[in-house]
């Protein structure tokens, strides 16, 4: 094997995944529900999926939206609580066929959560039929040679986040002080941090 050769395929097809994402209407109304939230996001995802929709999360609060990440299994067993009817909940499920996430959802509904945004590949989902706005990341081919291994789908994952991420945060008009105050430790606080943040 030319390894050299082969990882920069896998680059390529990864940056393909993510330039085949069609953006459509349901980004911008992502975005606007984000935006109108009165509560919290709340993101859950399982397996590579809910470690994307644990980073989002993280994004979110470091850039002023307040988020937490709510693991769907446990969701079963009271962390389900952690939601109200404020709040807009983003799941991650290529298949959206995850049982445990599919089971979040379902009964999120009973606690009336106005808006779920769902981030999906398969057009067989029970994702989609769950959500709200869905946010197609198309057909996605794992560059596992396998075609099992989580790999194109989680970069595409990844960018489709970061890109809600980074637009709410422009809508909102977020300063660096608004940055630093919530992320003033390491290199980014340091270099987030302004003269005028006392």
């Amino acid at each position: 094997m030319d390894i050299k050769q082969r990882i920069s395929q896998i680059l390529r097809a990864e940056a393909d995944a993510i330039s085949a994402v069609k953006v459509t209407p349901a980004f911008e109304q992502a975005v606007e529900a984000l935006y109108r939230c009165s509560g919290k996001v709340i993101t859950t995802g399982m397996g590579k999926a809910g470690l994307m929709a644990k980073k989002f999360a993280t994004t979110l609060s470091s850039t002023a939206t307040p988020a937490a990440f709510i693991h769907p299994a446990e969701a079963a067993h009271g962390d389900l609580g952690l939601l109200d009817e404020r709040d807009v909940v983003v799941a991650f499920s290529t298949s959206g066929k995850s049982r445990e996430v599919v089971g979040m959802l379902e009964m999120s509904r009973h606690l009336k959560i106005g808006t779920i945004i769902g981030i999906t590949s398969h057009p067989d989902s029970q994702l989609r039929e769950l959500s709200n706005i869905i946010i197609d990341m198309g057909i996605i081919e794992e560059v596992c040679p396998l075609g099992l291994t989580p790999t194109s789908s989680t970069i595409v994952m990844l960018a489709i986040s970061d890109a809600l991420a980074i637009t709410l945060m422009e809508l909102k008009g977020i300063t660096k002080k608004d940055y630093y105050i919530r992320h003033h430790g390491g290199y980014l606080g340091r270099k987030a941090r302004s003269d005028n943040v006392s």
